[in-house]
This record gives structure tokens, C-alpha cells and sequence, in this order.
């Protein structure tokens, strides 16, 4: 099983990119300058590592005024960039993974979480709990509606 962790020396930072690029930007085709931005600097990132310490997945918890400033809602923190790479797919690295992030949202105070799931993964979020609610958007030309769950 993988060891997770909240990734902060520069070393882990640049494993949390290197997953990040392969999953959405090489996989799905998001472009480059979508997939990085400001709230990188300001996010908690968790990584997951295998025993062989190869990063093997990633997700960030947005929280604070930047959450606020998203979700519109206090007490709301968001969940993003949830990739697992393709060989821990199926390994149920995705719900530590996603498990993790909702920890650390509890210890910064939030009341619930909110995600962007792409359409494709509303039933992998629905069994952990999360409710969709709105329509569906496009991001990064991918179909995508918002899912929240009570902490």
C-alpha cells in the first residue's frame, strides 16, 4: 500500500507536477497553463508514494480566503487535482488519497468539502459520500459538475 503524506520539501512538489502532468496533461489532454495556477502556492498537497518511493498519486485542498473565494461558501474548503497514475488505478489509492485531503480539511476547519469531479468519475465521489449538485460545465474541455459532502 502507498504511504501518504502532505508534500512539502521541493523534492515532493515536483512529484505532486510530474503526476499531476502525466494524468491531465499527457492522458487528458488539458493544457499545460490550465493545469498549473496561483492556488498551487497556497494549497496543502497531499502524495502518495509506493514502497519503492515512486510517486504514484496527488490532490490539493484549497482552503482558507482562496476556498472562500471559490465556493462562495464559509466553512467550505475544495477538494482538486485528485490524479491516481495508471498502474494504483483500481487499488483504492484514489479514496486514501481523497480520504486524506478530507483529514486535513477537518484540522483547517472546514464544516464540508467541495470538488469539480469530472462527469466519468461522479460514481467513484458518490460512494465516498459526495452529492452532485448543478449542472454539468466544461473544464479544460472536459464535462465536470460540482460535488459536495458534509465533514
Amino acid at each position: 500500500m502507498a504511504d501518504i503524506t502532505v508534500a512539502v520539501t521541493e523534492d515532493q512538489l515536483a512529484q505532486v507536477r510530474a503526476v499531476r502532468r502525466e494524468v491531465f496533461v499527457e492522458e487528458q489532454n488539458v493544457p499545460e497553463e490550465l493545469e498549473y495556477d496561483a492556488l498551487d502556492a497556497t494549497s496543502l498537497h497531499v502524495l502518495a508514494l509506493g514502497e519503492d518511493g515512486v510517486a504514484l498519486g496527488t490532490g490539493r485542498l484549497i482552503h482558507g480566503s482562496h476556498a472562500f473565494g471559490i465556493t462562495g461558501i464559509e466553512g467550505r474548503v475544495l477538494l482538486g487535482r485528485l490524479a491516481v497514475r495508471k498502474p494504483a488505478r483500481g487499488t483504492g489509492l484514489g479514496v486514501g488519497l481523497v480520504r486524506a485531503i478530507e483529514q486535513a480539511g477537518r484540522e483547517h476547519g472546514a464544516r464540508e468539502l467541495e470538488l469539480h469531479a469530472q462527469v466519468q468519475a461522479l460514481g467513484f465521489y458518490e460512494r465516498l459520500g459526495y452529492t452532485a449538485e448543478g449542472p454539468v460545465y466544461d473544464d479544460a474541455g472536459i464535462p465536470h459538475r460540482t460535488m459536495t459532502r458534509v465533514l
